[in-house]
This record gives C-alpha cells, structure tokens and sequence, in this order.
C-alpha cells in the first residue's frame, strides 16, 4: 500500500527566535531583545515580503508559472532568487555594478539570471523595467524591493511574531515592547513595521526608531526637507540601504509621532557588526550594524529615554530588527574594520 504522505516545500519565510541579550542589555542601560532575521532562508528579513509578494503573485497566474524579475542592491535579489527556487520558477535579477562578486555568485548558485547595470539600484531598476519586463508580457513579474503593499504586509509579519515571542520574556511577564529598532533603505522594513505595530498595538505604542548610515540617509534628508529628497548619489558602504530616495509611505509614516529617525556613521555601523559579532556571535552586515549602533553608542537612549532616571531606563523592553545581511565575510568585516579604525 502506497504512502500518500508528500512532505510540504520549504517554507518562503520562517517564525524567527525573539531573544534576551545580556551584553546588548548592558550596553544600552535597559533590556534589549533581538528579533533574528539573519535567519531567514535568504539570510535577510527581504524572504517575508519578497517572499510572500511572489507567492500571491503566482497564485494569480492562470497557468501557474511565472518568471520574476527583481532589481537589487543585493538582499533582496537573493530573497527573490531563494523563493523563485523554492516556488520552482525562474527569476532574473539585475544588480548595479558596485554589488560584490561573492553575492551575485549566491544568485546565480540558487538559478537566477544576473545582470550588472548602472552605477546604483535607480538605474538598474530603471533598465529592468523597460528592457526585460517590458518584453515579457505573458510571464514577467515585477518584483520591487521594497515599494510595494504585499512587500510591507510581509514585513509586518515580524511585529506579530516578536509580539506573542515576548510574552513572558519580559519583566514581570508582561508583553509590553517599549521600542523596536530597525534600519531604512528604501523603507519596506520599516513601513512593515509601522504596519504591524499598528495592528498589534492599541492606545500606547512602542517608539520606533529608524536608522540609516550617512550617506544613505534619504529618510533623514526627506525629514529634515519635509518633503521627499532623492539623494543625488550613495556614499555610504551600507549599500543595502542605498536607496536614493524612499517610498512615499515611508515619509508618510513620518507624521506619526511614535516614529523617531537618526542616522550614524560608517565607522559606527562597523562598530555594530564587530561588537554583535563578539557579544551575540553572530556576523552582519554594515547596513544591519547600523541597527545595532545607537545601542551601543547611547543614540538608542537619546532618542527613546530623555527625560527618564536610570531606573525608569532599566525598566524599557526594546526589540532590535537584526535584519541579517550576506553582502559580508569575516575578511569584509576585517577590512572594514582597518579601513575605520574599528576594535
């Protein structure tokens, strides 16, 4: 007698750990709690929205095929060469050229098609869409990084997790989050987020802090303009977040007060790759060592705890986003750290 079980496919995206960190707690005077994106498939947080944003669009197709096409700085570009292997299609990235060797060598490993154009993401978007998709009516499918409602709706995913994770976790057992941390490229993480806080939190919710590198801060710049700025080039080594302009529902999410900005420097998001590397022994890139830093460098109690006493500090729950990252080696991190003056 036949056996009809049939094992499911890998998951596009899974429930990441929520965990304490006594080192991070320590360096920031309060307890922080580190929500594992590193983990996902692709080895970025990109696998939820890219991820689910694919599978509903194939289940839209008719025939049930298609073929994706992503342009990237790099994490999302592996997210979408990772769910296109796991949904059994074929998908075409295109990269600018400033993307490592070693990352496209991870696209092209899972099946994608990779092409280098353009000196940043805008231009290889830019060519992607009116040199490839245009010509591919019957199966293409646009898969954007980060501009896109089901992108964001994935995203989300992460704040109903840690919510439920970190029950119990805290203080007394309750399920308070006082604050999240994460970083702002083109703003699909962290529109996700808003999203997800928005769902899970009524009345009191936590502060948000978005952060970017100098150099990559087009959220700050559109802040600061009160409009929305494009940045006229990416100097920052963060390329990940080098998105020269953000999604016009991230500067909207900017009205809301509960939603803080601030941006560090290279050397400084070095500093968080090195230290979470120590102190969590877990290695990231330079756009995730950004998150890390202002809990590390006081940022995070200068933007979320002015005003209160020490004790009152020790008290707060705060949830960094380690977004992951695999644009980084052990020799990266090395270089990096010479290059910055980095220990």
């Amino acid at each position: 007698m036949g056996s009809s079980y049939a094992p499911e496919p890998q998951k596009l995206y899974i429930e990441t750990p929520c965990i304490p960190s006594a080192p991070l707690s320590r360096a920031a005077g309060c307890n922080i709690f580190l929500k594992l994106e590193n983990l996902q498939p692709s080895g970025s947080f990109k696998s939820r929205g890219v991820g689910s944003m694919m599978h509903r669009a194939l289940l839209a197709k008719p025939d049930g095929r298609a073929h994706f096409y992503c342009s990237s700085g790099g994490n999302a570009g592996l997210a979408c060469a990772t769910a296109a292997a796991t949904l059994a299609q074929s998908c075409t990235i295109v990269v600018p050229t400033l993307t490592a060797a070693h990352m496209i060598a991870k696209m092209r490993l899972l099946g994608a098609t990779v092409e280098q154009v353009g000196e940043n993401w805008s231009f290889a978007d830019k060519y992607l869409r009116e040199e490839l998709l245009a010509r591919d009516t019957e199966h293409g499918v646009y898969v954007p990084p980060f501009d896109h409602p089901h992108v964001w709706e994935g995203a989300s995913t992460i704040v109903d997790e840690l919510v439920t994770q970190t029950r119990g976790l805290m203080a007394g057992g309750a399920a308070k989050v006082d604050g999240i941390i994460c970083n702002c490229g083109g703003g699909g993480l962290l529109n996700g987020i808003m999203e997800g806080v928005g769902k899970n939190f009524r009345g009191s919710k936590p502060t948000v802090l978005a952060v970017e590198t100098v150099g990559a801060d087009s959220l700050d710049a559109s802040v600061r303009a009160g409009e929305l700025v494009t940045l006229p080039a990416i100097t920052s080594i963060a390329t990940s977040l080098g998105a020269p302009r953000v999604s016009a529902k991230t500067f909207e999410w900017t009205r809301e007060k509960h939603l803080l900005n601030t941006v560090v420097t290279d050397a400084e998001a070095v500093m968080g790759c090195v230290k979470l590397a120590n102190d969590a022994r877990m290695l990231v890139e330079a756009s995730c060592g950004a998150t890390i830093a202002p809990v590390y460098n006081g940022g995070l109690r200068k933007a979320m705890g002015e005003g209160l006493s020490d004790e009152e500090w020790s008290r707060k729950n705060v949830v960094a986003i380690v977004c992951g990252g695999t644009d980084v080696t052990l020799q990266i991190l090395r270089d990096y750290q010479k290059k910055f003056g980095v220990e």
